[in-house]
């Protein structure tokens, strides 16, 4: 698919998940998908003889239904965005007569509402690229941070660790995550300020990324675990509260360098897949000054204590 094709359906798409009636306008979205998808494919390219002249770009609407071993009223009713419901054995089979990439996979699964076969899921990637790596190194003395939707720390400098006081190499990659760090490490929790605030906030934001992957069993184990180590949580879980990620000023306690104010602003990946870059910048000079002390000192001030449940 061209690019322009792409930008055009990417913009339809959104248009029509917007109307009033979400499973129409959902209907509607995957038709407009299979149709775009399957005008943008040469006959040539799959190996299909010339046979007659062509009316339409691409491949018709017979070629993609033998190819994917359905029906061709029943494939003209899905394109057409009637209220049917395909399998994920024949979306799976369309999208390989589609020649789709993974992310137009994705894509096509999230606009019928099925979840991906589990061989089909991208793996989740838990360690950041060597340029990211070097992207992190560099903004130092400034904290940064590679962060996932369900807020794991794929990676960090050192000048982060530093701030929330907690030597995030030595802890476990499993427990490198934001809000469990939260609820479980005593260090992690005192360096937070406004904490009646911050808390719910991690809490709400979780909630809004888990929506989009109700059931997925990573995020279902992943819930079990804060529910399991903290009442704090189970209490806040139930304000049903849900935000999204946005650039704000936070609030920081340094057991030396006292209160630091610092701006958080995100910069997410292409494509966006829910991992972003986390830069905290200092709101004064005064608390640029004590980032650079931190960094001259280097290492953490105390210690990081034990995890202690919350």
């Amino acid at each position: 698919m061209s690019a322009f094709a792409a930008g055009g359906l990417a913009e339809s798409s959104a248009a029509l998940l917007s109307d009033a009636v979400p499973a129409q306008a959902r209907n509607e979205a995957l038709g407009l998908f299979l149709r775009t998808r399957r005008e943008s494919l040469a006959p040539q390219r799959l190996g299909l003889p010339r046979v007659g002249r062509r009316r339409t770009p691409g491949l018709r609407r017979e070629e993609v239904a033998l190819l994917a071993d359905v029906g061709v009223t029943w494939y003209t009713w899905l394109e057409q965005g009637r209220a049917i419901q395909p399998s994920v054995r024949a979306l799976s089979a369309i999208a390989q007569a589609l020649q789709c990439s993974a992310a137009e996979t994705r894509h096509l699964f999230s606009l019928a509402g099925l979840a991906l076969p589990e061989a089909d899921a991208a793996p989740v990637c838990v360690r950041p690229s060597a340029s990211t790596e070097a992207l992190l190194h560099q903004l130092g003395p400034y904290p940064a941070l590679v962060q996932n939707a369900r807020l794991d720390l794929v990676g960090f400098n050192d000048a982060y660790c530093r701030l929330v006081n907690v030597d995030l190499h030595a802890v476990p990659e499993a427990d490198r995550n934001c809000l469990y760090l939260a609820l479980t490490d005593a260090n992690w929790r005192a360096c937070i300020g406004d904490w009646d605030a911050a808390l719910p906030r991690m809490v709400a934001y979780f909630r809004a990324a888990m929506g989009e992957h109700v059931g997925e069993p990573e995020w279902e184990a992943l819930l079990a675990r804060y529910m399991a180590v903290s009442a704090e949580f189970r209490r806040i879980w139930q304000r049903y509260e849900v935000l999204g990620i946005e650039n704000q000023a936070k609030r920081f306690i340094h057991p030396v360098e006292g209160e630091l104010l610092l701006q958080q602003t995100n910069w997410w990946s292409a494509p966006r897949n829910g991992d972003r870059l986390v830069v905290y910048t200092p709101a004064s000079d005064a608390v640029a000054d004590a980032l650079a002390r931190m960094a001259r000192q280097g290492g953490l001030t105390v210690p990081s204590s034990a995890r202690a449940g919350a």
